[in-house]
């Protein structure tokens, strides 16, 4: 199989996660610091994940630079990074929404 075709194809799936993460951001009602600041910890989110998502996205352009030949194994590898990527507009939602409070919790409060 031809490297560029799953080069492309990640390229997608990863173009896709970064549209579906600016997509769920919801724009304030009025127009005022206000409710921007209210918006932060969505924006915040939105932005750590961009970054992570672009450091993978980086990543796997190297590694596949560095590929002369993808066979089937290659393939499955790459679709088990993808489906985790995938789940990242899932955790960027709602470390926005719930204002990173998980990170706030102790350790103790996890098993309560």
């Amino acid at each position: 199989m031809n490297k560029n075709r799953l080069e492309a194809f990640s390229d997608g799936v990863l173009a896709i996660i970064i549209t579906i993460m600016v997509l769920e951001i919801k724009l304030p009602g009025a127009a005022n610091w206000n409710t921007l600041v209210q918006v932060f910890p969505v924006l915040l989110s939105y932005l750590l994940s961009f970054i992570y998502i672009g450091i993978y996205w980086n990543n796997h352009h190297h590694l596949i630079h560095s590929v002369n030949r993808v066979n089937g194994k290659i393939l499955w590898a790459n679709l088990h990074l993808l489906f985790w990527l995938s789940l990242v507009p899932l955790a960027t939602r709602w470390t926005g929404e719930n204002n990173f409070a998980c990170m706030t919790m102790g350790l103790s409060d996890l098993y309560y």
